[in-house]
């Protein structure tokens, strides 16, 4: 069973949270707006898709950080972990989506695997956080190139499946 955790301010990671749902078929009991979530209800799932903006010079956005630090917290063993998050390349190409980057380092020792790596095509900003070894550690949308926004979408829930 796959759940959908999303930190937004403006709306923007929550809606690409809800296309990710609609594209996965998971319900909307399943989308967490981590504003509001408990971190331990992350337990009834084998699989956890983590959305969260990039704010400022690569900082996690505000109702994240408090839900990450719990979660890091956690043995998340036999879990997989698919991470997403929005940016703006086009003025911040140097902290572009590094959220995602800061999410994978701190849930790196809590025994999940990380799944949903992303091959950073049209993209204008790759040398951020989120990208290793030549891939994106996860769906990074860019909120300066909104038209790419629903391909990448489509392209990464197919890749989850």
């Amino acid at each position: 069973m796959t759940g959908i955790f999303y930190g937004s301010t403006m709306g923007t990671t929550e809606s690409v949270a809800q296309d990710i749902a609609n594209q996965l078929g998971v319900s909307a009991n399943d989308i967490h707006n981590v504003a509001d979530a408990d971190v331990n209800e992350a337990d009834q799932y084998d699989m956890l898709l983590i959305g969260c903006s990039t704010w400022g010079c690569g900082e996690l956005q505000d109702d994240m950080a408090p839900f990450v630090e719990s979660l890091k917290a956690k043995d998340l063993s036999g879990k997989k972990v698919a991470l997403f998050g929005c940016g703006d390349a086009g003025s911040y190409p140097d902290t572009f989506c590094d959220a995602i980057g800061v999410m994978y380092e701190a849930l790196q020792g809590t025994g999940c695997t990380f799944v949903g790596d992303f091959v950073p095509e049209g993209y204008s900003a790759t040398n951020s956080l989120v990208c290793n070894e030549g891939k994106f550690i996860g769906l990074a949308i860019d909120e300066s190139d909104p038209d790419a926004t629903d391909a990448r979408i489509a392209k990464w829930c197919e890749s989850l499946k």
